[in-house]
């Protein structure tokens, strides 16, 4: 028996590979392992390669897996991309329809399944997919009736007479299967799960879910790899909670729309993805100058450009941080982990109210479209904090006055009031302003609200800004990174401790205003610091220089080709550098 094992689809793009992913990973799910997924896909709605792989464990797990146990082909080219993944003795089920070869000096038993001929016999080729579910799940020794279920459920709104064809070419993939293997591989047969359930969802999805947690009513957006699936979200969730999405002809009518509706006092945001946040810009130096509350989510990609956009990179950091022109407070923060896109939702919509600033909460392309297991959430901690908002009829004013909107006060946060608030008329525009909002070019009035302004953050740290798993005083490295790189840190950290190299794993969640002062001890104490992030330039170890030095200490792990971090390709960089 053993605790865990990777397997992974590859096809064509609009093959099914997606959905025999969802189905075969729910049945699953329902088993209570726990699994992470990883999906490589082309920027094309058809055609291209692309292939799903899931890790699945009867314990956490947080990575992509090295090598890959079990992989279902329906091309020959899928073989000829993925079979270096095998390990030794591993498995292909593949298509007989296309006489599937694997590659010279693969080490990996090859069973030739009629996948499309099964899949014709039921009614449609479209049922090959349900046919590599069955055989694949058969040969791992499972109950055939979870994964009969969980076909169950993806196609239960089609009728009855669809359930039932999906269901028999299941059975008959994993009789085909069973028949040439001679039954299960006991070298993949898995360990009992713990039969909890557990939520297994994507990064999207949990920035949606604690989006309308924060008390989120509208979405204004335009659709964009990699966050559409937020919007998607919203879209079938929000009107539950008497809540809409509004799709814009672009991001420059999202990100102002978002702006009015904050300043109207309805909880909305936006989300996009580098070139969306390139045309947002603008948009946000509106919000920090008139101190509208603004939320956006920048799910980053490969650039630059078109770049890469439906592949992994974390290399918008200097936009997100320096992208608008003048100066004014922002936030940005980097959630790394399901439970952290969560959480951090809340927490940005509170920052948001309570500095009247905006907040951009940055993830990956790995963290919001990887799926995995999370543990259940603790509604609990959720907390809805509106600032200085001021509700109700306000005082009277002096005649020929308006309320003090950008009051000058010691924390630079001025009271706010919705429109339509008896005594709380006042001015608002993009250019310099007074008190009261009206223009203003005078040389101390631009000298008081700009150093107003910049106030606000003087203290904002966010819940674990860092968030460090550091069990050694005086490690031999620290690895430093940001977003959804921590789970595959800690998989190389066991092998590294295994050889003698001791580790501590620093995650810097809070990227704007930084939080030097948290993070420096661990980089005093290590004698050596990697940052490991995935982009060409070293942002965010040029962000620790800048902002707290060490600059003989750091060295840079880097990788820029569209693909996340291995456990192994971490494992030897730090091998390298701490020589």
């Amino acid at each position: 028996m053993i605790s865990q094992l990777s397997w992974k689809i590859g096809g064509q793009q609009g093959e099914g590979v997606e959905s025999t992913d969802r189905i075969f990973s729910t049945a699953l799910n329902r088993l209570g392992y726990y699994l992470y997924g990883y999906r490589h896909f082309s920027s094309r709605i058809k055609g291209g390669h692309t292939n799903n792989k899931i890790r699945i464990s009867t314990r956490p797990i947080r990575a992509i897996s090295d090598d890959l146990d079990i992989l279902a082909a329906f091309d020959q080219e899928s073989i000829d991309l993925n079979a270096g993944e095998l390990r030794a003795g591993g498995v292909v089920v593949a298509d007989a329809k296309f006489s599937p070869q694997l590659p010279e000096g693969v080490n990996a038993r090859l069973f030739a399944v009629p996948i499309t001929a099964i899949a014709e016999e039921l009614g449609t080729s479209l049922m090959k997919n349900m046919v590599a579910s069955g055989a694949s799940w058969a040969l791992l020794g499972l109950p055939i009736e979870v994964l009969g279920r969980a076909v169950e459920e993806e196609f239960g709104r089609k009728g009855p007479a669809i359930v039932e064809k999906n269901v028999e070419a299941v059975r008959r993939g994993a009789e085909f299967v069973l028949e040439q293997a001679g039954g299960p591989l006991e070298e993949f047969q898995l360990e009992a799960a713990d039969g909890k359930q557990k939520l297994f969802m994507i990064g999207n999805e949990a920035l949606g879910l604690g989006a309308i947690a924060a008390g989120c009513r509208l979405m204004s957006a335009y659709p964009i790899t990699p966050a559409s699936e937020i919007m998607e979200y919203l879209i079938k969730k929000l009107p539950r909670f008497g809540g809409t999405v509004v799709q814009t002809e672009d991001e420059i009518a999202a990100a102002t729309m978002a702006i009015g509706a904050n300043y109207a006092g309805v909880r909305t945001m936006t989300a996009s993805a580098g070139p969306g946040l390139s045309l947002m810009m603008e948009a946000i130096g509106l919000s920090g100058m008139t101190e509208t509350p603004l939320v956006i989510i920048d799910t980053q990609r490969g650039g630059p450009s078109t770049g890469l956009p439906t592949k992994q990179e974390q290399s918008d950091l200097n936009a997100l941080i320096y992208g608008t022109h003048g100066e004014i407070p922002k936030v940005v923060l980097a959630p790394s982990t399901i439970e952290e896109c969560f959480y951090d939702m809340i927490e940005a919509f509170n920052v948001a109210e309570i500095y009247q600033v905006p907040v951009i909460v940055a993830t990956d392309l790995q963290l919001s479209l990887g799926k995995q297991s999370c543990e259940p959430l603790d509604y609990d901690r959720i907390v809805i904090e509106r600032g200085k908002l001021l509700a109700g009829e306000l005082p009277p004013l002096e005649e020929h006055k308006l309320f003090k909107r950008y009051e000058l006060t010691d924390d630079g946060v001025s009271p706010r009031v919705l429109p339509g608030a008896k005594n709380g008329i006042h001015h608002v525009t993009g250019v310099e302003h007074d008190q009261e909002g009206r223009p203003s070019e005078g040389a101390g009035n631009r000298k008081h609200m700009m150093e107003k302004r910049l106030r606000k953050l003087e203290s904002l740290r966010i819940r674990d800004a860092v968030k460090a798993d550091a069990p050694h005083e005086t490690p031999d490295l620290a690895i430093v990174a940001m977003g959804s790189t921590g789970g595959t840190i800690d998989e190389a950290r066991v092998r590294l401790e295994a050889e003698g190299i001791t580790v501590n794993r620093v995650m810097v969640r809070q990227l704007h205003p930084f939080p030097s002062e948290l993070l420096e001890p661990y980089l005093q104490s290590a004698k050596k610091v990697v940052v490991l992030e995935n982009n060409a330039t070293g942002q965010l170890a040029n962000l620790i220089k800048q902002n707290i030095g060490y600059h003989g200490k750091i060295e840079h792990a880097l990788k820029y080709d569209g693909t996340p971090f291995l456990p192994s390709e971490i494992t030897k960089a730090c091998k390298e550098l701490s020589i």
